[in-house]
């Protein structure tokens, strides 16, 4: 595969079919796979942190013969670090994505992609009072608009009512999610790994994500939560999810940031919430509302506010 995408552009048989423009919907639409596929396995009641757990797995077994050498090679590092490994794949891999497909069973693939793109403004607010980060006016106002976004979906447009609604139990799970992958984001800058090959270090976090999860999924087994391994779509659900958003979209948006730069490659996943919402309608039935729109516009235009320069 890493001959397939080039720093000039990506080339599948050979023939070029694009360059940065083609890794920027291609990341957020493998991202937004995620979604949809998490949203449509709760109706083969997988269990979500098993379905959590059994993508990570699956996924360190894929990449195991490829990149297991490289990981022996440097097992003296990764032993010194395990600590640090393991809080990043704890929150990358586990707090950001075992409660959001737990969320899934309760709301739909709209709601948890425009709440998950509020984690920016997540980011700066940890920072500002974690490390006393500083923060300009215009961040400031594109958090407060981007958490405004967020509070019109989560008030289905009501936002003026907000003290007497009771928000959705799927909801507040996909807050936590995405409160995991702020933290994520800003330990993963605070805390650094020591320099690793990205393949190294995608197959470390992916193991230790896999490692944090297990626990949880045998306390689900044990309280009787368990998957139907009869039924097909276990299989089905796992193996894309394994694929597709946890080697896929990784990889892709790693080649993207190599392309445009970190900053022009985050622009990208804000696109996640319109191809979750393009796709779920079809195929899962959940037609998009009005306050969808909305908040994800207020949520655009915080990052916009935010990304103003003098």
């Amino acid at each position: 595969m890493s001959q397939a995408v080039s720093r000039g552009g990506l080339t599948l048989g050979g023939s070029a079919v694009s360059s940065e423009f083609a890794l920027m919907l291609l990341a957020p639409a493998l991202f937004a796979a995620n979604l949809v596929v998490a949203r449509w396995a709760q109706g083969a009641g997988i269990p979500p942190v098993f379905l959590a757990f059994g993508r990570w797995a699956l996924a360190f077994l894929i990449l195991l013969p490829s990149t297991g050498p490289q990981l022996w090679a440097q097992r003296a590092i990764l032993m010194a670090n395990w600590k640090r490994i393991l809080l990043l794949a704890g929150l990358g891999m586990g707090v950001a994505v075992a409660p959001q497909y737990i969320g899934v069973r309760h709301t739909n693939a709209a709601n948890v992609a425009i709440i998950f793109a509020a984690t920016p403004a997540l980011v700066s607010l940890i920072e500002m009072l974690g490390w006393r980060a500083r923060v300009s006016r215009g961040q400031a106002g594109g958090m407060l608009l981007a958490i405004l976004g967020v509070l019109v979906v989560l008030s289905k447009g009501h936002v003026g009512a907000l003290g007497g609604i009771e928000f959705g139990a799927g909801d507040v799970w996909v807050m936590v999610a995405a409160c995991g992958w702020a933290f994520y984001t800003v330990f993963n800058k605070r805390v650094p790994l020591p320099p690793l090959g990205s393949t190294v270090k995608l197959g470390a976090l992916i193991l230790g994500g896999a490692l944090a999860l297990a626990p949880f999924a045998a306390l689900e087994a044990f309280n009787g939560d368990v998957p139907n391994f009869l039924d097909g779509r276990v299989y089905v659900a796992l193996g894309f999810l394994a694929v597709v958003p946890s080697l896929g979209a990784y990889y892709f948006y790693d080649r993207l940031v190599a392309v445009a730069g970190p900053a022009r490659a985050s622009m990208s996943l804000y696109l996640i919430p319109l191809f979750a919402t393009l796709t779920a309608w079809p195929l899962l039935g959940e037609a998009p509302h009005l306050y969808h729109v909305a908040g994800f516009g207020i949520i655009l235009g915080g990052v916009a506010l935010s990304s103003m320069r003098k």
